[in-house]
């Protein structure tokens, strides 16, 4: 705060500033203060020397501590302090000081830790009339008076105000006791009308008053809820007491109907029973009143809602499950056929549930829905959990009971759900489960997913082991990388790799047509999409190897004829040509890579796999004077980089005669993979990196309609790598008709769909200089190097 450091109190003159920490001071108020000891001082000698001392008090900011004082954290207008008394205190001095009028600081300046200024009044405007203020002020009384009467011993306070005849007196005798905030007192205090300033705090006063009258009903009501609670829980212990007494046990907790009667004719195992009826006994002797009833009773109902037998079982009818599966899902036929050969091993072994499926595969490839139709062929309950960004162990295994909210695990609950103790119970996204400090979810599954532990599985809620090997777990994941190793050793792998595009096309027409027709009230009379329409959907406005895309695209399509025909636009039935997609669609959504008419020296077609299919991609190199610098460009991973810099050696050591014009110390080789925003990594383009060098040193270029695969060592050996079917499929997408390919990669040709076999020419290769042979019909001879070790590499790397 600042003070007058003279009696002087005249405009402009230099005043010490009291700082007022979580208080206003206002016109024709008393107030006292604790300031800081160096402005206290200050002060002090001035009330020695020449009576009362004068200083401007301005109100400090909410949250701002002494130490961060500063003329930012204080409000201009303030207060002009009459100080008539100060006196040591704590940390600093007490000051008793009447506020004489409002005035606002010009100038702020901080002297050796005591803040200064220079000040001008704010007068105020005179706008109300004698009547109306005279009004004002009586309302203002009878508001203090009917909020006082809510509190005992509220006279002292209130007498003064009586004897009031200024509102603004008022004012600054109740603002202090007022629970508002202190912009909001500050606003008052900064309010120079004053009919404004007399209405305002009337207002703040009946707010307050009505504040106080709802806060004393809730009360009053929580009071008579907490009486009627206490004395029904009186009666009913001495119902209690007189039943006992006339030895009469007709308590609904264990007679006909109750808890007792439900848990003797359930078929829980004894050890179980045993357990529900020494929680039943904490029932009944604890009351209602007990505040652990409820808990219990919770308990007591899960214990007697969970099925503890398996009923009698539908034999597994392998034809009807193989029906099911062909006509729910088109394609996947390796997938289909490894189902039908668990379900045929479940069979034989009397349903005993054997090794956990694990479905992974893109988005949208159908790994949910195939997990309920082997439920409906099985004839089964349907149960599903989705584990995508579960980070507590407890979701698994369940909250013990001490604690509030408990409840069982996700397991658990959706046994009860289904009903049954051997339903297919299906585990979505369990990739996608993270650890946190709450415990590591994945590991809690180990026991749930090992079939040599998960007949006594532990939930912390149950407290009893439970059976779950009966249960036929299927799990889902989109990536297995994610997947810890003992949990996913636990699970027997089943890739889903996507669909071909007469496999969307199928899947288009048989399934999701017909169900977007029915969700959006149309039928094949009234819509229909031509077979072109849905090709040309599926490779320009969907991207996926699954077809969840597809059918987004194909809803856009029925929610836009379905406008049409209810506007009387267009007469049924209306057919969706290839040529109304733009109309239908807007503009196509998709760019494909495809082959390209000619390759210059140093480009070279590869293929990838990624999360949704395979796709082609272009290795271009080129080279400029400089010191023999390799730059790489495009986001490479650091895979990806060793294989530049192996293909580089490579180059450098089997060419070094046939390329012998090229001084590679003399030269920089620049090699850029183009979508440079996308991340790439791998090692399968190690053989389209080396050919590339190669076609970029000798001057050659590769045919455009030739794309390769394959991991290249330093020796020269070509190594297999994964994604074969994805990147095949690419490839034809892309009009490719060569596709070079290692040699034990071969074996993966299985899975790609004849169709797609039938049209593309495969060159399996084991060297580099078959390579060379094959992509620039380059004869080189082999180092004298055997490579009779590479299949044990080979294997590893696979």
């Amino acid at each position: 705060m600042y003070t007058q450091r003279t009696t002087d109190t005249r405009e402009n003159k230099e005043n010490i500033i009291t700082p007022l920490f979580e208080t206003v001071a206002y016109p024709g108020s008393q107030t006292k203060f604790i300031t800081d000891k160096a402005t206290g001082e200050l002060l002090l000698e001035e009330v020695k020397d020449s009576g009362p001392a004068y200083a401007v008090g301005l109100t400090v900011k909410s949250g701002t501590k002494p130490a961060e004082l500063s003329e930012e954290t204080m409000y201009t207008t303030g207060s002009l302090l009459k100080v008539m008394m100060v006196q040591p205190a704590d940390k600093g001095y007490m000051v008793s000081a009447k506020s004489i009028q409002r005035v606002k600081a010009v100038s702020v300046q901080n002297k050796e830790g005591v803040f200064y200024a220079e000040y001008e009044t704010v007068p105020d405007i005179r706008d109300i009339d004698e009547e109306l203020q005279e009004s004002i002020r009586k309302d203002i009384k009878k508001t203090i008076h009917e909020i006082s009467d809510r509190f005992q011993s509220s006279e002292q306070f209130v007498r003064p105000i009586e004897k009031m005849d200024s509102v603004d007196q008022i004012i600054g005798y109740v603002m202090p006791f007022i629970p508002i905030e202190l912009k909001d007192k500050q606003d008052l205090m900064e309010t120079v009308s004053v009919r404004e300033r007399y209405l305002t705090f009337l207002f703040v006063l009946t707010k307050q008053k009505e504040n106080i009258n709802i806060q004393i009903e809730l009360a009053k009501k929580v009071a008579e809820k907490v009486n009627k609670s206490h004395r029904e829980a009186m009666l009913r212990e001495q119902l209690k007491l007189i039943q006992e007494e006339l030895n009469e046990n007709d308590d609904p907790i264990s007679g006909e109907g109750g808890y007792r009667e439900r848990i003797e004719n359930s078929a829980m195992p004894e050890d179980v029973k045993k357990k529900a009826l020494g929680e039943l006994k904490k029932l009944e002797t604890g009351g209602d009143h007990n505040p652990e009833s409820h808990v219990i009773r919770n308990y007591l109902d899960l214990l007697i809602d969970l099925p503890w037998v398996v009923e009698e079982k539908k034999s597994i009818d392998i034809e009807e499950a193989r029906d099911v599966l062909e006509s729910n899902h088109n394609g996947l036929e390796k997938v289909k056929e490894r189902i039908i050969q668990h379900l045929a091993v479940m069979k034989l072994k009397s349903e005993k549930q054997g090794s956990i499926i694990l479905f992974t595969g893109p988005p949208g490839t159908g790994k949910t829905s195939l997990g309920k139709s082997i439920a409906d062929s099985l004839g089964r309950e349907y149960v599903r959990a989705s584990l995508g960004g579960v980070r507590d162990e407890a979701e698994i295994r369940g909250h013990r009971r001490t604690y509030v909210g408990s409840m069982p695990g996700r397991i658990i609950q959706g046994i009860r759900k289904a009903g049954t103790k051997n339903p297919v119970f299906i585990l979505d996204e369990i990739d996608k489960l993270s650890a946190s400090y709450s415990g590591d979810p994945a590991s809690a599954l180990l026991e749930v997913l090992d079939p040599e532990q998960n007949s006594s599985f532990s939930d912390h809620y149950l407290e009893v082991p439970y059976d779950l090997s009966e249960v036929l777990f299927i799990a889902t994941a989109n990536s297995l990388s994610t997947i810890p190793g003992p949990l996913l050793d636990r699970m027997e792998i089943i890739e889903i790799s996507g669909y071909t595009r007469n496999e969307k096309l199928d899947i288009a027409k048989d399934h999701i047509l017909p169900a977007i027709l029915e969700d959006h009230g149309l039928d094949e009379d009234k819509l229909r999409v031509e077979d072109d329409a849905l090709n040309m959907i599926i490779e320009k406005y969907t991207r996926e190897a699954g077809v969840r895309g597809l059918k987004k695209q194909l809803a856009r399509t029925a929610r836009f004829v379905s406008e049409k025909i209810v506007s009387g636009k267009a007469q049924t039935p209306f057919v969706v040509k290839t040529d109304m997609l733009k109309e239908v669609l807007g503009k196509e959504l998709i760019r494909q890579d495809e082959a390209r008419k000619d390759n210059v020296p140093g480009v070279v077609t590869g293929l990838a796999w990624t999360p949704v299919g395979g796709d082609i991609l272009f290795i271009e190199g080129t080279f400029m004077p400089g010191k023999g610098n390799l730059t790489l460009t495009g986001q490479l991973g650091d895979v990806m980089k060793e294989s530049a810099q192996i293909s580089r050696s490579l180059v450098r050591s089997r060419l070094a005669t046939i390329a012998s014009s090229f001084d590679f110390a003399a030269n920089d080789i620049h090699i850029h993979v183009p979508s440079g925003a996308t991340p790439k990594d791998g090692p399968s383009a190690g053989i389209t990196l080396f050919t590339a060098l190669a076609s970029l040193i000798i001057d050659r270029p590769v045919d455009p309609k030739l794309a390769m695969t394959g991991e290249v060592t330093l020796s020269g050996a070509v190594l297999p790598v994964g994604g074969i079917k994805e990147k095949v499929l690419a490839a034809h997408r892309a009009g490719i008709r060569k596709v070079l390919l290692p040699e034990e990669n071969k074996k993966d040709l299985e899975d790609v769909p004849e169709e797609v076999r039938n049209e593309l020419e495969f060159i399996p290769v084991e060297t580099i200089e078959e390579v060379l042979k094959e992509a620039l019909d380059i004869d080189l001879p082999r180092p004298m190097v055997s490579f009779a070790g590479s299949n044990c590499a080979s294997a590893h790397h696979l």
